[in-house]
């Protein structure tokens, strides 16, 4: 099998292999790296119904890195990655009320974030030692996706990794997650300001291409392309699991999101040919994705605090992969949309995507959806996953299944399954551990030369 390509969202980079599209995270040109060629599985889907999930995921990887990387090395990174799961399955769907519940944070950190970043981590460290190179990791986190890169990169050669994440808006939980690894190649940067401040930074700093190319500055947010590869695979390992036991032909699939990375791999899963009949997208009141689908506005707006941290998000760094595909995959319109939104902080797109249902679940509903499905069924949601149930439950249809992705594990997110319930009952043996753990970070302003300095320094060090 020959190498696939990957080109930029807006058509300024040269076509380059997975192994550089990985190592090069957003590309050169400002824009996003996508595959130049999406693969037809259609023929596929018998044979792969039966692998177990690393089985499958080295089918899907493969599909997307070809010769780039060796079968029987992909083979190994894929096992190692998905060895670190405390399940047998690794990804367990199950049968909740009238959802299917696919569990996603049976991994290091408790969050869907392990699937692609045990991976991820594993292949960043496999890629160095063919090169005998350096990587510095720079990242952006709401919440979950800092400590599952810490988890995935902590004390691996050539890796350094820093991790900025809003002060005080991420879970008392999710901060010990990052800032209690002892690792001397981990760095977390608590910032004054919003998640979007965070990402507006490492945006500068990766268009920084001095500071990146004499850095080696390496992404690991779902800007990397690998990211959104690796979560492909629960796409169609759900709606297998799921057809097989209904009988239906299909599935939809509803995905509380805020950085449209996870929905947008359910996207490209449903291209390849994966039995999905639409995806459901799920917002809290940080509902610019959500406003988009269902009015074709992408407006900006005031980032609101909300019980389900991970998706308080205005600017949802993926979206303009999705642009790609709804402008007709013009690089220039892709451009001159995006360079719009930075000056208007507004576009519109005409027409609606009928592969997509929109909805929100606010505050209230939140409570209401956790409540409901503790005690009617005995299954503890957190409060993400309980906004992906809650908009799957707006949009239920006949003879469809609807698989709902389990995005946490609810003991990340203790404080609001008391307010909701009661205490005691959201525990992690992993979690408890922390909380009695020592704890470093850094607290800096969210502008590019401060946290470039901060970089430099740490590194001059080494």
């Amino acid at each position: 099998m020959e190498k696939p390509l990957y080109i930029s969202t807006r058509g300024g980079v040269s076509p380059v292999d997975f192994n550089a599209a990985v190592m090069m995270g957003l590309a050169d040109d400002g824009g996003l790296l996508i595959p130049a060629e999406i693969p037809d599985v259609t023929s596929k889907l018998s044979a792969w119904r039966k692998l177990s999930y690393p089985e499958l995921a080295f089918e899907v990887l493969h599909c997307f890195i070809g010769d780039a990387v060796p079968s029987n090395d992909l083979k190994n990174l894929v096992k190692r990655s998905y060895s670190t799961f405390s399940v047998p399955e690794v990804v367990p769907v199950k049968a909740v009320g009238t959802v299917y519940i696919c569990e996603l944070f049976h991994g290091p950190t408790l969050a869907f974030k392990d699937i692609a970043l045990q991976f991820l981590g594993n292949m960043f460290e496999y890629l160095l030692a063919c090169t005998k190179g350096k990587l510095n990791i720079i990242g952006a986190t709401s919440g979950d996706t800092g400590s599952a890169a810490i988890h995935g990169v902590r004390g691996k050669a050539g890796i350094d990794i820093f991790i900025m994440f809003p002060e005080g808006r991420v879970s008392p939980l999710q901060e010990r997650q990052m800032t209690s690894v002892p690792d001397a190649n981990v760095h977390c940067i608590a910032i004054n300001g919003t998640f979007d401040d965070g990402q507006r930074v490492l945006k500068e700093l990766f268009n920084d291409m001095a500071f990146k190319r004499d850095y080696h500055l390496g992404a690991v947010n779902s800007v990397n392309w690998a990211r959104v590869l690796a979560q492909i695979v629960y796409y169609f390992w759900s709606a297998f699991r799921v057809t097989e036991e209904t009988g239906s032909s299909a599935v939809q699939v509803s995905v509380p999101t805020g950085n449209f990375g996870d929905i947008f791999a359910g996207y490209m899963a449903k291209r390849m040919g994966a039995p999905i009949s639409r995806l459901i997208l799920a917002t809290n009141e940080n509902d610019i994705l959500s406003r988009f689908f269902n009015t074709g506005e992408y407006s900006l707006g005031k980032v609101v605090p909300t019980l389900s941290p991970s998706m308080d998000i205005q600017v949802a760094s993926n979206f303009e992969r999705y642009l790609y595909y709804r402008l007709g995959q013009d690089t220039v319109k892709v451009r001159a949309t995006m360079d719009e939104f930075a000056k208007c902080k507004r576009i519109v797109v005409p027409g609606k995507d009928g592969e997509f249902a929109a909805g929100r679940g606010d505050t209230a509903t939140t409570i209401d959806t956790i409540q409901r499905y503790y005690r009617q069924h005995g299954y503890l949601l957190d409060p993400h996953t309980a906004v992906g149930v809650a908009v799957a439950e707006q949009n239920a249809c006949e003879g469809i299944p609807t698989v709902c992705l389990a995005t946490a594990h609810p003991a990340k997110f203790a404080a609001t399954i008391e307010k909701a319930l009661e205490p005691g009952l959201a525990v992690h043996p992993t979690l408890e551990a922390l909380k009695t753990l020592p704890t470093r970070k850094v607290l800096l302003d969210p502008l590019k030369e401060v946290v470039k300095g901060y970089v430099a320094e740490t590194l001059a060090g080494k």
